[in-house]
């Protein structure tokens, strides 16, 4: 079954996610819904010092709105602040260092921003894909760690911030690659057989998409979405998978072209009226799965990963 959605998902992508996908979607896109003003509005977004996470706070920046980068390496962050500032001449950029696979450094951080800032919107973009399987100073799959946990911890402590700001969003950056996984609650952390990065990252993928209907259904104050933002030639995409990287070569979208619907999910009028807790591709809600794919879990299984998740999150609460 596994290698049936793989296939059926790379002939999507090479039709949806590549770069003319992107041309033939923008045609249809309505040119002023990105028109808005974000003075006044703050937003956070995670993993912002390159590739869709800069290109996406560069934009929100542009339109007036404070921008809190949330970045694990301080000098990337500063060189990339500064260049956001000198483009938008927008000085309301800060920096906050995060190792976001370290939960006990999400809590913290979480709870100090919580008392000091206001927070209209939440970008979690913060991702890894490591290829060989690793563990966390506090015992954890590192993509299961980062991508899964810290967003888990992130976003639940900061709802009782978002939910006393008026108009409030979390946006998850998930990725189409989820679409070739079904939610294994037996094997979070990749313990059973041969590990695999790219499928870790694809399960945690799964996972942010379904924490995302959860949540929508639990906090009806806040609109959640999650998206995929195509196939882009990002940093993290040459470095993490760089036979795809050079197979793809002239394909792959532009970093501005996978921000475009995160970036359209945050600000836009249009999206808030959308309902709360889809996944989106080039400003359009989309299936969650591939068709005759067998890959929708059990409200069971789902109820066991946000136990799991809660438990950790528990565990390492300062």
């Amino acid at each position: 079954m596994s290698f049936y959605r793989n296939a059926v998902w790379f002939v999507k992508g090479l039709q949806e996610y590549t770069k003319s996908g992107y041309e033939a979607a923008a045609k249809h896109f309505s040119a002023g819904d990105l028109e808005v003003n974000l003075s006044g509005r703050s937003f956070m977004v995670t993993g912002a010092n390159s590739g869709i996470g800069k290109a996406t706070a560069q934009e929100i920046a542009n339109r007036g709105g404070t921008v809190h980068m949330v970045c694990r390496n301080k000098d990337r962050a500063e060189a990339a602040r500064n260049e956001i500032v000198e483009q938008s001449k927008n000085q309301n950029v800060h920096v906050h260092i995060v190792d976001m696979s370290s939960a006990r450094q999400v809590w913290e951080f979480a709870q100090s921003f919580s008392q000091n800032n206001q927070i209209h919107v939440l970008i979690n973009n913060a991702g890894c894909m490591v290829n060989q399987r690793e563990l966390t100073d506090e015992g954890l799959e590192k993509n299961f760690a980062t991508n899964t946990v810290g967003t888990y911890i992130l976003t639940t402590a900061l709802i009782p911030a978002l939910k006393k700001a008026e108009g409030p969003r979390v946006v998850t950056v998930s990725s189409g690659g989820m679409l070739t996984q079904k939610l294994n609650v037996d094997d979070l952390q990749s313990e059973k057989g041969t590990f695999d990065g790219t499928m870790a990252y694809a399960q945690n993928k799964r996972q942010q998409v379904i924490l995302t209907e959860r949540w929508a259904s639990q906090h009806k104050e806040i609109h959640f979405s999650s998206m995929h933002p195509g196939w882009a030639d990002t940093p993290a995409v040459q470095s993490s998978m760089p036979s795809f990287h050079a197979k793809m070569q002239g394909k792959l979208r532009t970093e501005a072209m996978g921000a475009d619907t995160v970036l359209w999910l945050a600000v836009s009028p249009a999206a808030a009226k959308q309902p709360s807790g889809l996944f989106f591709q080039d400003r359009k809600a989309v299936a969650t799965h591939l068709p005759l794919a067998s890959s929708r879990s059990t409200p069971q299984e789902e109820e066991k990963l946000l136990a799991v998740l809660e438990e950790f999150a528990q565990k390492f609460k300062p």
